[in-house]
């Protein structure tokens, strides 16, 4: 499992796959959501401005991401 630190609030779901080096380009996050490639918090989730908050767990590709808060 990866910690991802954020700064803010929240980070959206196609933001967080970028930040996270998951995928090279918006459009990649795009297709790999709307594909029902990545789970959120253990759901699949197809919304790519999903907000992620600090606690949610992301799952993609075989890669565990933690979110937390500075």
């Amino acid at each position: 499992m990866e910690k991802i630190v954020i700064e803010t609030e929240y980070i959206k779901l196609d933001a967080l796959l970028k930040f996270a080096a998951l995928v090279g380009t918006g459009g990649e996050a795009k297709y790999v959501i709307n594909e029902n490639m990545v789970k959120v918090n253990g759901e699949i989730c197809t919304q790519r401005g999903k907000k992620i908050h600090p606690g949610d767990r992301v799952d993609f590709a075989g890669n565990e991401l933690l979110i937390d808060k500075a």
